[in-house]
């Protein structure tokens, strides 16, 4: 009776442990899981921060200069791409693009000394430079954070469990294409 008496505390206690590590690899899944979203979510702000300024950036360049139409359809495309992306690779492209228009903008006003020398236009240069600051560091925390989660469900034991609790590996914000990774050029050509 001592035997099995034994055997079975023994049994309890290896389930109770087994149980334990089950526990706190699924808690540290969703913690890792939690950040994520967390890191996301804060490059969400910053690029709708970045869209918010984008209107104010379109009326104080069309006071001072004379764009070519297409220079400032650009930004507002890129803007609404920005919008409405719903994945990393999505925020990526439309994100490379919104870079690129501005870069545009920023590199023409270079032309027009008395926009350059406006306090709004210098205020909303200074603005957009400390947003893309707090977006470079977002996307460096949310692949941080990708890094971790995915490491985490790939490594032994948590893979078993984390199939079994359906945690997924993420994607990390990237450049889209090749394409995407080459300097933006400032084509003055089409400006009226």
């Amino acid at each position: 009776m001592d035997l099995i008496f034994l055997l079975g505390i023994a049994l309890v206690v290896i389930v109770v442990i087994i149980a334990i590590v089950v526990i706190a690899i699924y808690n540290g899944l969703v913690t890792k899981q939690k950040r994520t979203n967390n890191a996301w979510a804060q490059i969400d702000v910053q690029l709708k921060r970045r869209a918010d300024l984008i209107p104010n950036l379109i009326e104080t360049v069309k006071g001072y200069a004379r764009f070519e139409k297409k220079v400032l359809t650009d930004v507002t495309k890129a803007r609404t791409a920005i919008m409405s992306a719903k994945t990393p690779a999505q925020s990526a492209k439309a994100d490379n693009m919104l870079s690129g228009a501005l870069k545009t903008i920023f590199a023409v006003a270079e032309n027009y000394p008395t926009l350059k020398a406006s306090e709004n236009f210098k205020s909303l240069q200074e603005e957009f430079a400390t947003t893309e600051n707090k977006i470079a560091y977002a996307r460096q925390f949310y692949n941080d954070s990708v890094m971790s989660l995915n490491t985490a469900i790939a490594v032994f034991p948590n893979n078993i469990f984390a199939g079994m609790f359906g945690f997924k590996e993420r994607q990390y914000y990237e450049l889209a294409t090749p394409a995407d990774r080459k300097p933006v050029k400032a084509d003055f050509k089409d400006l009226a």
